[in-house]
């Protein structure tokens, strides 16, 4: 049993023009949470926000990877879910650290970049991990049918 290939590449072909936008809006907030004026009433939570932000870039990273080399289809995508799962994981803890940060004169911009950045994010991980578990729930309607 297979994917059905144009559906497999689809799942796989991330809008070029998206992916640039995700990467200079993060690359612009970690400028920010490095050299802005942020602060924080909270000991230790801009060095935590600066590692959730570095934590952000490295999981979508690691989303975008090609994963071509992984000879098994259905591999490819339980991969691909792991990784926009850890990608998630790391926004929630990046949203817990920001909301430590509360002050500065960036601080305005900073929330209001972030929040940007967020709802993008999301909806790009919700729109391929969509396609992911279309294309693993084929696997499994077929697997029923060929048993009936």
């Amino acid at each position: 049993m297979s994917f059905d290939p144009e559906k497999l590449d689809a799942a796989f072909a991330f809008d070029p023009e998206t992916v640039r936008e995700l990467r200079e809006s993060w690359g612009r907030l970690m400028v920010m949470v490095v050299w802005a004026d942020l602060r924080s009433g909270t000991i230790g939570a801009l060095p935590r926000l600066r590692k959730r932000m570095l934590e952000i870039g490295e999981s979508l990273r690691s989303l975008l990877s090609d994963r071509k080399w992984i000879p098994r289809e259905r591999e490819r995508v339980k991969g691909a879910m792991a990784a926009s799962l850890n990608l998630r994981d790391s926004l929630l803890q990046t949203d817990r650290a920001a909301k430590r940060v509360t002050e500065g004169q960036d601080f305005e911009r900073f929330e209001s970049e972030y929040l940007a950045f967020r709802h993008r994010l999301l909806t790009f991980i919700e729109l391929h991990e969509q396609r992911w578990g279309e294309l693993l729930e084929s696997l499994y309607d077929g697997a029923n049918e060929d048993e009936e």
